[in-house]
């Protein structure tokens, strides 16, 4: 695969910038209001082609096949489409800079700081229905059933998977493979999130984009995993307890990725994380990640996850600068 990389600034360099123009202005709501944001037209995208192509969903072989083509069609389109921005970046004066506010847009390191950190204040205002609300933004889960502990749980559980595929997974890529990857990857985990159901509609169309989905979170979920432990003490933890809870129970979890940065979340807080879940209309049966851990978690628990979060972003930040120093 060919990269396009900027003529005159490093991929790295482009990454650090991405990086840091997210965290100092996330999703300004000054644009997203007036635009749709990007994410939101791959939904759309998913939305038309799933309902074009996923005919006969009860076909094993029909819906596999179906769901191949979905997943090419979607992937040469993020493809194309990032060799296009890239292209128009080079005949640009200092059009790198293109690249530095496209990546920005598809990394989600403050956006999701802020909906997990409004959970929290939802709680600390013993505000139960607008935490249930805000919590509901960023879980899949029945929270109607949920109390402090449980919402509080939740949170700290989507915080855990979600910085590993809303941040470190697609800048994993980017770097890797310049803006194609980070499009591609993007529209990769947005399939799964939308079709990579185990429900009669998706079991067999989503199938593709699930397993694909699996495979290109694998390295970032394991990198993820590692810096929450490295950065364990910013919340009281500690690191190689946690290497340890991480290794031991990461391969229990349903997901083989998710359990990666859960287990050692949960052993930095000193939480049960996981286990039985209920979502609307089933309800899983899944083992504790720290099984020895509470189950009781608190605002004060969501708290110190973000402060953990905060500081694997700084450990980024700071490996990306010294790699270009270097």
């Amino acid at each position: 695969m060919e990269l396009y990389i900027p003529q005159d600034v490093g991929i790295t360099a482009v990454c650090l910038m991405a990086v840091v123009l997210d965290a100092l202005m996330g999703e300004p709501s000054f644009l997203w209001s007036r635009l749709p944001h990007p994410v939101v037209l791959i939904g759309r995208f998913i939305e038309w082609l799933e309902r074009l192509l996923n005919h006969r969903p009860q076909m094993a072989v029909f819906g596999r096949f179906t769901g191949l083509v979905f997943l090419g069609l979607l992937v040469g389109l993020a493809y194309a489409l990032a060799v296009g921005i890239a292209f128009i970046g080079t005949q640009l004066p200092y059009g790198f800079l293109l690249e530095v506010f496209v990546g920005a847009i598809f990394l989600a390191q403050r956006s999701l700081f802020e909906h997990v950190a409004a959970v929290r204040d939802a709680l600390r205002g013993t505000n139960i229905a607008l935490a249930r609300a805000k919590l509901g933004m960023i879980v899949g889960r029945d929270t109607s059933v949920l109390d402090e502990a449980g919402m509080s749980r939740a949170a700290i559980e989507s915080c855990a998977e979600n910085y590993s595929d809303g941040f470190v997974a697609p800048l994993f890529w980017f770097l890797v493979l310049g803006l194609p990857g980070l499009l591609v990857y993007k529209a990769i985990n947005t399939a799964d999130s939308m079709v990579g159901h185990k429900t009669p509609r998706y079991r067999y169309f989503g199938w593709a984009s699930a397993r694909l989905d699996d495979l290109v979170n694998l390295p970032a979920s394991r990198i993820t995993g590692v810096l929450f432990c490295i950065c364990a003490p910013a919340a009281g933890g500690d690191t190689f307890a946690s290497l340890h809870c991480m290794w031991r129970d990461a391969p229990k979890h349903r997901s083989p990725n998710a359990g990666w940065p859960e287990a050692a979340m949960a052993r930095v807080l000193g939480l049960a994380l996981a286990g039985p879940r209920q979502y609307e209309g089933y309800s899983v049966d899944d083992p504790y990640m720290n099984s020895a851990g509470t189950t009781l978690a608190r605002g004060e628990d969501i708290t110190r996850a973000l402060h953990v979060v905060l500081l694997s972003g700084i450990v980024i930040t700071a490996v990306l600068t010294l790699f270009i120093m270097a």
